[in-house]
């Protein structure tokens, strides 16, 4: 059903949870900002031009699916680390403090060419870990190929404090799962899964707004 423009593994892992069927079909953008571009605007431009682009190469019928996650510590964008140095920066800029992480979904039904939008934001507070956590978590490798320096399925790490986290855990991975089911409904598809029960048994994460998200159909 799904044409997924990216090349993410973690997204295309996230997608599998849902049950749907999915061909992974990169979109290669360049996602350096626009100066003065926010996060918001950000996510949104990436992710409209990867599905347009993919949409262009695509057959006549299915969905495409595009998404852009991005990190973003008050008005500074948070991409990935270019290198260790970079990495422990953002590592300890963000400890013990809250920050935001916004992503975009875009879905383009090829048949009728029928274009939505759907956003999603989770305030992600990070926990006071030492610097002894940081070196050992940068020797690892993990930290360099995800925005902000961290992935919150880290769990050797663990960089998030999650009790507190009331937001889309998904969300903070690149693929806000409910969001994506809301928006599906939106064009007719319904999951043949428990997408919620599927998440929080993948993630161990106990969710507090799936509800919220799905409403009486949840």
């Amino acid at each position: 059903m799904f044409r997924l423009a990216s090349a993410s593994p973690r997204r295309s892992e996230l997608l599998a949870l849902t049950g749907w069927k999915a061909i992974i079909e990169p979109v290669e953008v360049d996602e350096r900002p626009i100066p003065g571009e926010g996060a918001q605007r950000l996510a949104w431009r990436l992710a409209s031009t990867k599905a347009s682009r993919a949409a262009e190469n695509a057959a006549s019928t299915g969905i495409i699916l595009a998404a852009d996650t991005v990190v973003a510590d008050g008005d500074q964008l948070l991409g990935k680390p270019a290198d260790p140095d970079e990495a422990k920066q953002m590592l300890l800029a963000l400890r013990g403090r809250d920050h935001r992480v916004i992503t975009v979904i875009v879905l383009i039904e090829l048949q009728n060419h029928h274009e939505i939008v759907e956003i999603c934001e989770t305030l992600v507070p990070m926990r006071n870990y030492s610097m002894e956590e940081i070196e050992v978590y940068i020797a690892s490798g993990s930290p360099l190929d995800k925005a902000g320096a961290y992935g919150i399925q880290d769990s050797g790490f663990q960089p998030v404090f999650s009790e507190s986290l009331q937001g889309c855990y998904t969300n903070v991975m690149g693929l806000p799962l409910c969001h994506l089911v809301r928006t599906m409904r939106r064009l007719g598809h319904y999951p043949p899964v428990d997408v919620p029960a599927a998440c929080q048994a993948y993630t161990g994460f106990p969710c507090p707004v799936f509800q919220q998200i799905l409403g009486e159909d949840a």
